[in-house]
């Protein structure tokens, strides 16, 4: 091993562990004394609500674990968003799992936590999985009711989503294991069957406060809407349960009799480990985002028995194309490559750019993998496309343009991984989050923005510098150093891969070597979702 390979394995590792402290804070919820009060309370918290409900020893893929992340923090911060997501199995079934976070000021919500709602949902429309709600929320967080009631994309298009799940034939479970007050009662009753805890949960469109300040009513909120209440008067719940295990039990009983449905059929045959070492991909891939290295080196670390299939190997070699698998599931890699690469004519390009020649490669690959019914993963270590006259000359708008053609159009599912640079149009053309992966992921390593953070410092010190101009004045090199350090500072922040995960740009950051699992269940939740249309890309310049 060379001095490259151990500075990048320690540096990697750093992240990694980086990655590690800030996910056991995050799961932390609203703290330990917020955690014990749950307890008290005879009631288990969101995150012991989904181990005690999944299968002992299965996988569960958490998405969204740092949504809010760094966000809200004048009224004390909303971790992981106020609610755990995910996909797990229940009695052998792949399926969505929500859960509020009651120890997060008390489940409320705030924008994104609709957002991540909406988020999971929507994984279970694309995928036709089944969904779990575990409900235990105070409802809209009151301060912010402006930037989660009434737009499109807000708290209530959930409900909207309900019925349309519900219509999709989706399968929907509720279980009420706390508050669900207001508009947030819609959820569960629009659900295919609710649940409800005996004497910590309770649903109503109106708590007792609220009932005597509107018609003068003095009730408490156990005889309003509680368990009894709402199983044996109203009807509006189907079973009431004494504690949180003896509701999880009867939701595992009715996954346990789910008929099987239609698959997609994508190809599957027996898992195998990568025959070179998955460890070795820490002192490969380099953390400082400008170095050159073999892409090829990271993905035969990810593949099954490093086996794979180079399409038009010797073309449009900035890209690079083929087929292998991932425990077992057949996969069409599309990934960057960044070091700087020779053409046929002698030409020299420079690594993680796209040219003319491998836009096209991709777009034809694209098309290969949506007839053969293969499944699309986008490794992105991108920093946009080629610009300058030759390029300009060549078309590279065109070519460009019908490699974003194919991949927007797919019917093949799609997932991505950002492992490092994730610029401009590049972001777009190797499947961002606007191009609907099913999945998508980054390395501790990402960096997502429209350029990077030296050049966009850079434009916009220009861009300044040319203002003060205009106006008469001139900034000294002091001034432009210190404008150049302040925007530098403030760019690199949002180029952080925590910075777009919580904001849900991306479904979280991921050890690199949970690569291989997160493309798996990926696969497999898709599976459940036979493609209905054919692909057609419309129009394309030639």
């Amino acid at each position: 091993m060379n001095l490259a390979f151990n500075k990048n394995e320690d540096e990697n590792k750093l992240l990694i562990s980086e990655l590690q402290f800030r996910l056991t804070k995050v799961k932390k919820g609203g703290g330990d004394k917020r955690i014990e009060r749950q307890h008290k309370k005879g009631k288990l918290t969101a995150r012991e609500r989904i181990d005690y409900l999944r299968d002992t020893n299965s996988e569960f893929l958490e998405i969204a674990a740092f949504a809010g992340d760094g966000m809200y923090q004048e009224v004390g911060g909303c971790p992981s968003g106020g609610v755990v997501t995910g996909i797990g199995y229940v009695s052998g079934q792949q399926c969505v799992i929500v859960a509020n976070d009651a120890t997060v000021k008390a489940g409320a919500w705030f924008p994104i936590t609709a957002k991540k709602n909406m988020r999971a949902q929507e994984v279970s429309i694309e995928n036709k999985l089944p969904i779990i709600y575990l409900v235990d929320s105070a409802g809209v967080f009151l301060p912010m009711q402006d930037e989660i009631f009434p737009d499109k994309e807000h708290f209530g298009r959930q409900f909207r989503n309900n019925a349309v799940m519900s219509s999709l034939g989706i399968i929907q479970v509720a279980a009420i294991m706390g508050s669900c007050v207001a508009g947030g009662a819609y959820l569960p009753i629009m659900s295919d069957e609710a649940l409800i805890v005996d004497k910590t949960g309770s649903i109503f469109l109106a708590g007792s406060y609220l009932v005597k300040s509107a018609i003068g009513e003095e009730i408490d909120n156990e005889t309003l809407g509680g368990a009894t209440t709402q199983c044996e008067i109203s009807g509006v719940t189907d079973n009431k349960f004494p504690n949180d295990e003896a509701a999880l039990d009867y939701i595992k009983d009715i996954f346990s009799k789910i008929g099987e449905t239609e698959k997609a059929g994508f190809n599957r045959s027996e898992s195998q480990d990568p025959k070179l070492d998955e460890q070795e991909i820490y002192g490969i891939f380099p953390s400082d985002r400008t170095k050159p290295y073999e892409m090829k080196e990271i993905i035969n670390r990810l593949i099954d028995e490093s086996d794979f299939s180079e399409y038009k190997a010797e073309y449009g070699k900035t890209l690079i194309c083929g087929t292998a698998r991932i425990d077992g599931w057949a996969i069409g890699i599309i990934a960057n490559q960044r070091k700087v690469v020779k053409t046929k004519k002698g030409e020299m390009q420079m690594g993680g750019v796209i040219y003319s020649d491998s836009a096209d490669k991709a777009a034809r690959f694209i098309m290969n993998c949506n007839q053969r019914k293969i499944p699309l993963l986008f490794l992105q270590d991108v920093s946009g496309f080629m610009v300058g006259s030759t390029a300009e000359h060549g078309g590279i708008i065109k070519d460009g343009a019908k490699m974003v053609n194919a991949m927007a159009n797919s019917v093949v599912p799609k997932f991505t991984i950002i492992m490092g640079n994730s610029y401009g149009a590049g972001n777009y053309a190797m499947c961002g989050k606007a191009y609907d992966p099913r999945l998508i992921y980054s390395w501790p390593t990402a960096q997502m923005a429209v350029m990077s953070g030296a050049a966009a410092a850079n434009t916009l010190l220009q861009i300044k510098v040319s203002s003060a101009k205009a106006k008469g004045e001139e900034l000294s090199e002091n001034d432009k150093s210190k404008q150049l350090e302040k925007i530098t500072n403030k760019y690199n922040k949002q180029l952080s891969p925590y910075y777009a995960a919580a904001r849900l740009w991306v479904d979280g950051v991921i050890d690199p070597l949970e690569t291989r699992k997160v493309i798996s269940i990926g696969i497999e939740a898709a599976n459940n979702a036979p493609i209905e249309k054919p692909f057609n890309v419309g129009v394309i310049q030639t």
